[in-house]
């Protein structure tokens, strides 16, 4: 499982450990990642996706996973997240078509 955030896209980042003698050793951060089971209201349906902290406060603020996915580029979110966008977007529109 790779250590990316589903739907903002962070991933690992390298850089250097820094002592007090100002010695350099190269080492990797994280992030912050949960596995979490989201709501869509367009579904009605569960999903669970593997979430940052930081997109997961993301997605309460815009006031869902249905509004995040909607706003979110195509460029940063996962596979498996861009098939859920697409079908949100299908539901959302058939709704205001009818």
């Amino acid at each position: 499982m790779s250590r990316r955030c589903e739907l903002s896209g962070k991933a690992v980042q390298w850089g250097n450990s820094v002592s007090h003698a100002n010695n350099k050793t190269r080492r990797q951060f994280y992030p912050n990642l949960n596995q979490v089971s989201l709501i869509s209201d367009a579904l009605k349906q569960t999903v669970h996706l593997r979430v940052s902290s930081h997109a997961l406060r993301s997605v309460e603020v815009r006031g869902g996973l249905d509004a995040y996915l909607l706003k979110a580029r195509d460029g940063e979110l996962s596979a498996r997240a861009l098939k859920l966008k697409r079908q949100i977007a299908k539901k959302t529109a058939a709704a205001a078509a009818s």
